[in-house]
């Protein structure tokens, strides 16, 4: 009887692939473990079963599997499910939610492998110079890699190369699956078996008088054992000892000492928990806490709206340890890995190393390690904190979700696919494992504001701030009256300098919102007009002052600054616009006593980079912090008195219909990092136009009246909560080309969905890598069938892929645009 599997591909195809399996084989396999597979004409991939069957494939021979790669499931079955979920409702394939869900460590990928052909009869005098050396490397070495041809030849592209060595059959090429894992062991020494008696040691010592180093080995060692019941590291002995490596090598050598390896992750809480006790909440906390237990019977997903600095942490931190208790796991989302930082210290506190972090600036060596232990359900791996990414490891007893700062767009993935939303995903994971999910924020979405209004969301509120603190105080500056009156100095109104000054004397420390990173947006010639501009997208180029470079921030492009004028050779180059290194630098110039630091993705690259500069300024090592978006989201700083916005008008004037809900959540976000503790804290804004409506209900914090006031907005014009949005990007090299096929497509989509479609339009930034793009936009009731509109999208495009001339145009989508 013939066994077969279908497996899931890390490739953007959208059928399951199927393969044979032996008798043998059909008893070993079970769905979510993972395969090596041949795929195409000599690759070989890593694949997930699917499911067992014993039905051929119709419209292939199915090819025979490589072999299997795990003794256990690495995948759930609600993992499958999940992915399933998230391909069809984003329009994408499994394979793509695949290679997006598994650290690429679990990926194992065939490395192509280079060998003499031994039945070939090689004409010397026929190959060319590189040609024979490569000829000549394979006599002394029987596989060579492509990496160190590329070494030998010292060229980059080697291809051709081995296309024509291939052609005249001098090489043959081998596909090896090579694990990209490998588990930390850590080297461990103890006294070997044969000193086990008082006896044997006393010999011992008396024999190692001549040698005083090895002897000082030995005496180390008991010295640490009598300190420490754990085993003794080699680092450790080595450091003790003052020795070198070399003394404790010769001594394992003679069998007086016995090494071992354990295997360790590499990432461990080393501190001890400060306090098991859990902090008590205050009455208000108290009724959001039982409002969130009672929506939770009734198995709603729950909402708790707290303003900022309500203790929303303390609530959290309530709801886990109550899982915790009952062995459930948690999750715990967060928009930004800046936001972890602190999250991880104050959990660390309470629940010490139960808790699991999880998200890309970690290796990928790291991840897997936490993926391991959330699979295992083991105790390190309890409460997992991470970015959008860690909702896809492997759950086993998921017992609660929490989204925090769930309005932040950082939820959303733009590229590559899926383009999911890790909030509403979270959603959908919660029903799967049947737990319980809890989103908050102290400036809802509009999305979820509007779920509660229709009884679709549970509801908890926290109107007051922790300890009885007072909202910051609010003031709106107009730097347009300011500018004509010349009462400004750079970019700093003069009200601003006299508030930075008074908090400075009195020892508080100040957070300067600017939200564009770099020195200028544009350096334009004031002789002739001109602007560098990117050769690769349309769009200006930035100036970032400390590299003197100009740079795109869409495809990293960079040049250095010129010194005269490209077009026209004169050297009277002006910047337009600000980032947050000239605020940097403006600082220095009007507070030289003050230590000032900036948070942009410039200086937060590395892996540690946001916890350096929020642990500087938690400790008050730092006076003024400048910052991007950042800085806005939930970080907790307990001095901070002043919070500064440069200019409101950047983020009013955006062309999006979320940039009024999107300046008010940030405004709000932002200003509530001020006056954290006992004091009033204060936020001064900067604008061109004081009188905006949202600024007046920023400063009033009238959510409700910004709710209603865009709520009636969107009805009128067919925008989410109201209606649902798909976008879809058109891209390509041509411009003529991408013209004909978007507006082919669009048309295809007004032939079903009529009125419904807008566009296609190009974006205000319409070539990005030398790709031209175009989008279109279809916006669903509600009431309609999501699984009919998306039915209908790929039948157009199954028939926009028949024609030829359309063939190269890429298509993307994205459901619930953002």
């Amino acid at each position: 009887m013939q066994y077969f599997i279908n497996v899931v591909l890390p490739v953007p195809i959208e059928k399951l692939f199927t393969y044979s399996i032996s008798a043998a084989e059909a008893e070993i396999i079970k769905p979510g473990m993972r395969v090596a597979v041949p795929f195409g004409k000599s690759k070989i991939y890593t694949a997930v079963v699917a499911e067992l069957h014993q039905t051929p494939p119709e419209a292939y021979q199915a090819k025979d599997i490589e072999h299997i790669l795990d003794d256990y499931p690495v995948i759930t079955e609600i993992q499958l499910k999940f992915w399933k979920w998230i391909a069809q409702y984003y329009l994408c394939s499994v394979g793509e939610v695949f290679r997006a869900a598994v650290p690429g460590a679990l990926l194992l990928e065939s490395e192509t492998l280079i060998l003499r052909n031994e039945e070939g009869i090689v004409d010397e005098n026929a190959l060319k110079d590189d040609e024979y050396l490569v000829f000549e490397a394979l006599q002394h070495q029987s596989i060579l890699r492509v990496q160190e041809i590329s070494q030998i030849l010292n060229k980059k592209n080697v291809l051709p190369l081995l296309d024509r060595l291939l052609q005249k059959k001098v090489i043959v090429l081998k596909e090896e699956v090579f694990e990209q894992y490998k588990p930390k062991l850590v080297r461990y020494v103890k006294l070997g078996k044969a000193y086990s008696s008082e006896e044997d040691l006393a010999e011992l010592l008396n024999s190692l008088t001549r040698a005083p180093k090895q002897s000082q080995v030995v005496l180390a060692l008991f010295q640490l054992q009598a300190v420490s019941k754990k085993p003794i590291k080699v680092s450790d002995l080595e450091k003790a000892a003052n020795c070198s490596a070399a003394s404790i090598r010769s001594l394992i050598d003679k069998e007086i000492l016995e090494e071992y390896l354990i295997q360790t992750d590499r990432v461990v809480y080393e501190g001890e928990k400060e306090n098991s006790d859990l902090k008590s909440l205050n009455p208000y906390q108290e009724k959001a806490l039982k409002d969130i237990k009672i929506s939770f019977q009734e198995n709603k997903t729950t909402l708790l709206h707290g303003v900022t600095s309500s203790g929303k942490t303390e609530v959290y931190v309530k709801l886990i340890d109550a899982y915790i208790q009952q062995g459930k796991q948690v999750l715990y989302l967060l928009p930004e890995i800046a936001l972890t930082t602190q999250l991880i210290s104050r959990l660390q506190n309470y629940f010490g190393d139960k808790v699991a972090v999880f998200h890309s600036k970690y290796n990928v060596q790291e991840r897997v390690e936490v993926w391991n232990n959330v699979l295992g359900n083991k105790p390190k791996a309890q409460i997992v904190i991470g970015a959008r990414s860690a909702l896809f490891l492997p759950f086993y007893e998921l017992g609660l979700i929490i989204v925090d700062e769930e309005h932040e767009s950082s939820f959303k993935q733009y590229d590559p696919a899926p383009r999911y939303h890790a909030r509403d995903a979270a959603i959908v994971l919660a029903s799967l494992h049947g737990s319980k999910i809890l989103l908050g924020s102290a400036t809802p979405s509009m999305e979820s504001f509007y779920n509660v209004k229709t009884s679709k969301y549970g509801y908890a509120r926290i109107d007051r701030r922790y300890g009885d603190v007072l909202m910051p105080e609010m003031e709106i500056v107009d730097i347009k009256e300011q500018t004509r009156k010349k009462r400004i100095k750079g970019h700093f109104s003069e009200r601003l300098i006299e508030e930075i000054t008074e908090a400075l004397e009195l020892g508080e420390q100040i957070i300067l919102f600017q939200n564009r990173r770099g020195y200028a947006p544009i350096t334009e010639c004031s002789t002739c007009g001109h602007s560098p501009q990117c050769p690769n997208c349309d769009v200006s180029l930035t100036f970032h002052q400390h590299r003197k470079q100009l740079r795109c921030h869409y495809c990293s492009y960079h040049m250095a600054l010129q010194k005269a004028c490209l077009a026209c050779g004169s050297a009277t180059i002006d910047t337009k616009g600000f980032g947050t290194e000239q605020v940097e630098q403006e600082l220095h110039g009007l507070f030289p006593n003050a230590t000032v630091g900036r948070m942009d993705l410039d200086t937060t690259r590395g892996k540690h980079g946001y916890e350096r500069i929020i642990t500087s300024f938690e400790r008050q090592e730092i006076d003024i912090l400048v910052g991007t978006q950042m800085l806005t989201k939930g970080l907790d700083f307990r001095n901070v008195g002043l919070v500064g916005i440069m200019n409101a008008d950047t983020l009013l004037n955006f062309p999006d219909f979320r940039a009024h809900e999107r300046s008010f959540q940030l405004l709000t976000q932002v200003a509530g990092r001020a006056g954290r503790t006992q004091k009033r804290g204060k936020v001064i804004i900067q604008s061109y136009n004081p009188y905006h409506q949202i600024l007046q209900q920023v400063t009033t914090s009238d959510f409700k009246g910004m709710f209603q006031e865009q709520l009636y907005e969107r009805e009128q014009f067919k925008y989410p909560p109201i209606n649902r949005i798909i976008k879809i990007t058109f891209k390509h090299r041509d411009y003529n080309k991408l013209n004909e096929a978007a507006e082919w497509f669009t048309q295809s989509l007004r032939n079903v969905f009529g009125d419904n479609v807008l566009g296609p339009e190009y974006p205000p930034v319409s070539r990005i890598r030398n790709l031209y793009l175009k989008n279109a936009m279809l916006k669903i009731h509600k009431d309609y069938s999501l699984g009919r509109t998306k039915n209908s999208i790929k039948k157009i495009e199954h028939s926009f892929n028949a024609i030829a001339q359309f063939r190269g145009v890429r298509i993307i989508y994205n459901v619930d645009h953002i």
